[in-house]
């Protein structure tokens, strides 16, 4: 076959048919390049291929001026379509002047007198966007279509970033678990006493204002001795949920160890609000436990300090005094709350 001076091989193949392709070579070009576009030198859009039309669902593309739908880019002064092939060796940026304002890159060939130009476009650095905006897929694109391989690369980069995300939250989620098993009472889920110590430390550093009050159970012993440890589990789970219930969330409550608690109580240092508090808890822990048919009687003995009564906080001593406070109520008949005073006899004195 030979082809005349002018002509391109895809004109020669061409039959002028008002300006159209013909639609077995329509439908090869559809395949190879469903980005492009057929011209005709009057300006008008004589075809689209299928993904490009696929952008504009609502829109038919052909029969609309070329220049009303896209704004060239470069090169720049292009008023005519038949200047697009002589421009910059026919290479052209362009974007839908409608939202979304999509840009692309195009590389423009001469069809012949009849038919026009071809407009071959591509997404180049947007494709990212243009996927996530058209919801296109790899059957959007040719086969040979570099976008394709870049596809396949952002797909795998996406999974496997998700995938690392999923494990650093698995991971901080453990983290977080072993965390607060490390700084909590297992039985309870009360703070223990690591836990305490920290915050008193924290509490202690910062000259923060709060109360201390040390809780011992009264007649717990007798409860495991009768009924048995489960028993007991029991009734330290009772009372956790007791002392949650009278006290504030800003508040510490640990499980020194034992049936012996401590609460912090951060801001708080009135010690006459503190008792009053301290009794009100020890009215709640002597109402009857029932367990397995059986009922839990106990009561408790609470000492307090405050950190006001200090010029210089340090928690080691405040616990010493609250222990003080704690065994005067026991000393007293058990049951009541003492307040530190430096007249308390020491532990151990006078105590049986």
């Amino acid at each position: 076959m030979s082809v005349e001076p002018g002509r391109g091989a895809i004109g020669e193949l061409a039959s002028v048919r008002g300006g159209f392709l013909e639609p077995i070579l329509q439908e090869a070009l559809d395949r190879l390049m469903p980005m492009y576009l057929q011209l005709r030198h009057s300006g008008h859009i004589a075809h689209a291929g299928p993904s490009l039309q696929k952008l504009r669902p609502d829109m038919p593309l052909a029969g609309r001026r070329f220049l009303e739908v896209f704004e060239i880019k470069r090169p720049s002064g292009v008023t005519r379509v038949s200047d697009l092939a002589r421009a910059d060796g026919g290479r052209v940026k362009l974007a839908f002047r409608d939202a979304p304002r999509t840009g692309m890159a195009g590389l423009v060939a001469p069809l012949s007198a009849e038919h026009g130009l071809i407009v071959n476009l591509s997404f180049g650095f947007n494709i990212i966007e243009a996927v996530q905006d058209y919801d296109l897929t790899n059957a959007d694109f040719a086969a040979t279509d570099l976008a394709v391989e870049m596809l396949y690369l952002v797909e795998a980069k996406t999974a496997a970033l998700n995938e690392w995300k999923a494990l650093n939250q698995r991971l901080q989620g453990a983290m977080t678990a072993v965390e607060k098993q490390a700084s909590s009472d297992m039985l309870t889920g009360l703070a223990n006493r690591r836990a305490m110590e920290d915050v008193l430390e924290r509490l202690t550093t910062s000259k923060a204002s709060f109360g201390l009050m040390n809780l011992d159970l009264d007649f717990f012993k007798s409860v495991n001795d009768t009924l048995g440890h489960a028993a007991g589990d029991h009734v330290l789970r009772e009372v956790a949920d007791i002392l949650r219930a009278e006290t504030r969330l800003s508040d510490v409550i640990v499980r020194a160890g034992g049936d012996e608690f401590v609460l912090i109580f951060v801001g708080l240092s009135n010690p006459d609000r503190l008792a009053a508090l301290g009794r009100r808890i020890i009215s709640r822990l002597e109402e009857p436990i029932p367990f397995e048919g059986d009922t839990c009687n106990i009561s408790g003995s609470i000492g307090l300090t405050v950190s006001d009564f200090y010029t210089t906080t340090d928690a080691e001593e405040m616990m010493q005094h609250a222990d003080t406070a704690l065994y005067a109520s026991k000393r007293s008949g058990r049951g009541r709350v003492t307040v530190y005073a430096s007249d308390l006899p020491g532990i151990g004195e006078g105590c049986d």
